[in-house]
């Protein structure tokens, strides 16, 4: 790849979202070993703010897709069931800017008969970047087809 797109890293392989929000405001990519669940994203031009890094409205949408698709992929609880959002805390703790890579991870805190409780960590090239925790209700059943 040239300087101005910078290889994925080894594992990662595009999060299959061709339509709705993440098909206009992708990639993000997925690395699903065992256990091991990331989620990554190449900073590009139409992600960043006026200084150059990634917008913060991005992030929280990232930190959003990082969280359920960590819990669906760790865990039998909730099993194939939709997990809107009822709150998502976010902690900024540095930029990151155009080009680089972030990378989330994320865990399941404490789950319910009706709720998830869970947290995750980005870094931007190594670097942590953000910190988000989450509670999200265990609705409905998945569509048929659905690659959560």
């Amino acid at each position: 790849m040239s300087p101005s797109h910078p290889a994925i890293p080894p594992g990662f392989r595009p999060l299959s979202a061709d339509s709705g929000f993440i098909g206009v405001n992708g990639p993000l990519y997925l690395l699903h070993q065992g256990e091991d669940v990331r989620l990554g994203l190449r900073v590009e031009p139409r992600h960043v703010n006026p200084m150059g890094n990634l917008h913060g409205g991005m992030m929280a949408s990232f930190c959003d897709m990082l969280i359920p698709l960590t819990v669906h992929r760790t865990s039998q609880q909730p099993g194939r069931r939709f997990l809107p959002t009822i709150s998502l805390q976010i902690d900024y703790l540095a930029p990151a800017p155009l080009g680089c890579w972030i990378e989330g991870r994320a865990e399941l805190l404490r789950a319910t008969r009706t709720l998830v409780f869970a947290q995750g960590l980005v870094t931007a090239d190594g670097v942590p970047c953000a910190r988000a925790s989450g509670v999200f209700k265990i609705g409905p059943e998945l569509p048929a087809g659905f690659g959560a």
